[in-house]
């Protein structure tokens, strides 16, 4: 299958060399036409605003000449053989969403700070501050900042489960080094995957408009509240075409915890093998279900055959939230903290069963051998 990562760009952006614009301070009243208010979103904007920053971020990377690794290139010009790489400087911008003003959490995209060596945060107040990389995970493009605590603004985190198709979304960010700007739409679609951008996708899709420089900004909800983080656009002309990617707070939150508590994601495991639902199977499984996760199979001696559960049985919820593929059943229990249970929900030839599952590190997992991945 032809993959559209030729067309695929991670939002963070190459610096302006200009200065970034400063946002408006504050908004006037809302106009009245024929005597009644027009709806704005501006009072909401008003209160959470102050919680978005801009992030800018200098760091290194090694390159080395394709060529110069060929020893008969090498051998040809005279050149050492044990040639050195090169580091080269790198500058970049991005956006980042204050989530705990207490302990001054700024929640971000992964590769946004990618190879930083100083990260630097400018708050909507035009505040600089130096920021500290706590950690970042590379399979679900999720990183945590650390910035001093005083008279920050954190932008509340709703629950990304109970977005529907359609519900109205407002994305917030410093596309191209412009400084804070704010776009809307609705959630596309739901539970994207496949887009090589990290090994836990489970992404939103919108159509608000997201650019180059938006990556970690925050996606949030007419009540204020944080459900995404910006992370990619389909972009094949290089430019937004309403196609945005977004990864689940849900997902963030999760990650943010153990990145915190560990400084690093330690994942979690039952030990079974997932397969997606298709029309096939479920007909075959003479399920009424359209939607859910199959268990292809069960680890000997894993905590999956220790609850109960078999090949063959479809889960459709989980921690009673509706299951709508593997992807997301898989990244629920890998973000579960260790010896911490899952609640499955479950259908068995046509009868439903709900039914605890210890989750064990995924380290355990080393006794199975490994199965090819699929591409």
């Amino acid at each position: 299958m032809h993959r559209i990562l030729s067309a695929l760009l991670l939002l963070s952006a190459v610096a302006a060399s200009a200065p970034a614009l400063r946002p408006a301070l504050a908004a006037g009243a809302i106009p009245a036409v024929g005597g009644a208010a027009v709806p704005s979103l501006a009072p909401m904007l008003a209160r959470i605003t102050p919680g978005v920053v801009n992030i800018a971020v200098r760091g290194k990377v090694r390159e080395q000449n394709p060529l110069l690794q060929d020893p008969f290139f090498r051998r040809f010009f005279n050149l050492p053989q044990n040639q050195q790489t090169q580091e080269r400087e790198t500058q970049s911008t991005g956006s980042g969403v204050i989530v705990d003003a207490a302990r001054g959490y700024v929640l971000t995209n992964g590769h946004v700070v990618e190879n930083a060596t100083r990260i630097e945060v400018t708050t909507k107040d035009n505040r600089r501050l130096t920021a500290k990389l706590i950690g970042r995970d590379a399979d679900t493009d999720v990183a945590v900042l650390q910035i001093p605590a005083t008279n920050l603004v954190a932008v509340p985190m709703g629950d990304s489960d109970r977005l529907l198709v359609g519900d109205f979304v407002i994305a917030i960010g410093n596309p191209f080094g412009l400084g804070q700007t704010v776009t809307s739409g609705i959630v596309s679609a739901l539970g994207r995957s496949g887009l090589d951008i990290g090994e836990n996708e489970d992404f939103i899709q919108t159509d608000a408009s997201i650019n180059p420089g938006n990556s970690g900004g925050p996606l949030v909800n007419l009540q204020g509240e944080c459900v995404g983080i910006n992370t990619a656009i389909l972009a094949p002309g290089g430019g937004n075409i309403g196609i945005g990617f977004a990864a689940p707070i849900n997902m963030a939150r999760s990650v943010m915890d153990q990145i915190v508590r560990h400084g690093e994601v330690k994942r979690g495991r039952i030990g079974v093998a997932i397969q997606e639902l298709t029309p096939d199977l479920a007909q075959s499984m003479k399920t009424s279900h359209a939607t859910g996760a199959v268990i292809a199979r069960v680890d000997p001696g894993s905590p999956a055959e220790r609850a109960g559960l078999h090949g063959g049985d479809l889960v459709i919820a989980v921690n009673g939230v509706p299951v709508r593929g593997g992807t997301q059943l898989r990244n629920t229990i890998g973000l579960t903290r260790i010896g911490e249970k899952v609640d499955l929900t479950i259908d068995r030839r046509g009868s439903e069963y709900k039914v605890a599952v210890n989750v064990e590190a995924a380290a355990a997992a080393a006794a199975t051998p490994p199965r090819p991945r699929q591409r």
